[in-house]
């Protein structure tokens, strides 16, 4: 019977809590059965937490890089894929886990805005909020250099005095307020060249959120020392006015320059010079030598205006260089010619007028000679006849040509007496035209 009451219960699978024999004949006591079965049972749920611990590790290796990040993956801490594989663009993708791996999250498609109020004077808390018009105007006879920032500009070239001959620049003071936008283009050479403090990372954070904070002191160093060494190679005038986009395009390649030695990845988008003003304490005279300067120049701007219209009244667009030509000793003669033939205004009317002349006084010389040299045997033979027919046909031309004719003739009855002539006494009187009744 207790055979077959073993038999029963091994049918059914069931333990009994007596006893129960094993393969080899030996009975168990109930305590170990019941260890052996807890044992079991906790081995069969390590091994389901085991593998779900390890779906889960490698479920949280799936990142998420956003549309504005181009991420970097680390194996170990170095940087793993070849080509196009080795940065990887926007959306989900897969890398091992920390501690094996590591994803860096680089924003290239942001553009981030930098302000440099370095060289700014002092103004109190909540004095920056103020328009430019609306800024307090107290500040003392001279600059605080531990409170105010300020920038040296060229002056105009001076003299000195202790060395006669040698010559040097004066320099102004200016202050200035600077916006540096930049851009990370190259995020491989970034990560590896450009120190980034991942100590200050805070739960939830990732690489891209600690890079500006990172680099901000060494983008402002080397934008201050851009502009130092900027400004100073112009004038106050150039910086404030004249050349004032040429100076942020020098500090925008100077800078660009210095980021491209260290190879740091960056791209530097615009350099922008918010502000501008020279010193309070002396601003009243720069304005008064401002409006010196600038009327100064309309004066030699209007002189010049004035040459040039002149020249070109008297000589045409050619009269510049035709003045420079005649002042050349070496100037090419036929270039002279070609000048020459080039005038216009009053200077061609003169020369054409001169030409007119010459050829008609030519002409009226030549017809004399002309004339003479047919008279002259006839002179020779009767010299006062011919006088007086030369005589009579100049009295003759005279005669013709004027309107009235009062003919005085010589003798006693007039001797002594003034004989006066009224040409034209009726202003009526034209040429060919009876005078009215």
């Amino acid at each position: 019977m207790s055979e077959n009451h073993k038999e029963h219960n091994h049918d059914h699978g069931d333990v009994t809590p007596d006893v129960q024999e094993t393969e080899a004949g030996r009975q168990l006591s109930p305590g170990y059965v019941y260890l052996s079965n807890a044992l079991r049972v906790s081995f069969i749920f390590l091994q389901l937490i085991m593998i779900v611990l390890v779906a889960v590790f490698l479920v949280s290796g799936f990142k998420r890089v956003n549309h504005d990040e181009q991420a970097l993956v680390l194996v170990f801490g170095k940087i793993t894929g070849a080509g196009e594989n080795r940065l990887r663009g926007p959306g989900l993708t897969w890398v091992w886990p920390y501690p094996v791996g590591e994803i860096i999250r680089v924003p290239t498609q942001r553009k981030i805005n930098i302000p440099l109020n370095l060289f700014w004077y002092y103004q109190k808390p909540g004095d920056e909020m103020g328009m430019p018009e609306d800024e307090p105007t107290y500040f003392g006879p001279t600059l605080n250099p531990l409170t105010e920032g300020y920038l040296l500009v060229r002056g105009e070239k001076q003299t000195s005095l202790a060395s006669a001959g040698s010559e040097g620049h004066d320099y102004n003071i200016l202050h200035s307020k600077w916006v540096l936008t930049y851009q990370i283009t190259d995020p491989e050479s970034f990560f590896k060249n450009c120190y980034v403090d991942t100590g200050k990372l805070q739960p939830g954070q990732n690489y891209a959120d600690v890079i500006e904070t990172s680099i901000r002191p060494m983008l402002v160093n080397f934008l201050a020392d851009s502009v130092v060494t900027t400004m100073v190679n112009f004038t106050i005038e150039e910086a404030m006015y004249e050349r004032a986009s040429s100076v942020t395009d020098h500090v925008k390649r100077l800078l660009q320059t210095r980021l491209d030695k260290i190879d740091s990845g960056i791209r530097i988008v615009d350099v922008q010079r918010n502000r501008i003003a020279v010193a309070r304490q002396v601003e009243a005279a720069f304005q008064a030598a401002l409006s010196a300067v600038q009327e100064r120049e309309k004066m030699i701007s209007e002189a010049k205006l004035y040459a040039e219209k002149t020249l070109n009244e008297a000589a045409g667009p050619v009269a510049v260089e035709l003045l420079d030509s005649l002042r050349d000793k070496n100037a090419d003669q036929k270039h002279k010619e070609w000048l020459w033939l080039q005038l216009a205004g009053k200077a061609q009317e003169k020369i054409t007028d001169a030409r007119a002349y010459r050829t008609k006084t030519v002409e009226a010389a030549r017809a004399n000679a002309d004339y003479l040299a047919q008279i002259l045997p006839e002179y020779r033979k009767r010299p006062e006849l011919v006088l007086q027919r030369i005589y009579n046909d100049a009295i003759e031309q005279i005669l013709d040509n004027v309107q009235e004719k009062i003919i005085v003739q010589p003798g006693k009855a007039s001797h002594g007496k003034e004989v006066r002539i009224l040409i034209n006494r009726d202003p009526a009187m034209k040429s060919g035209a009876e005078p009215e009744e």
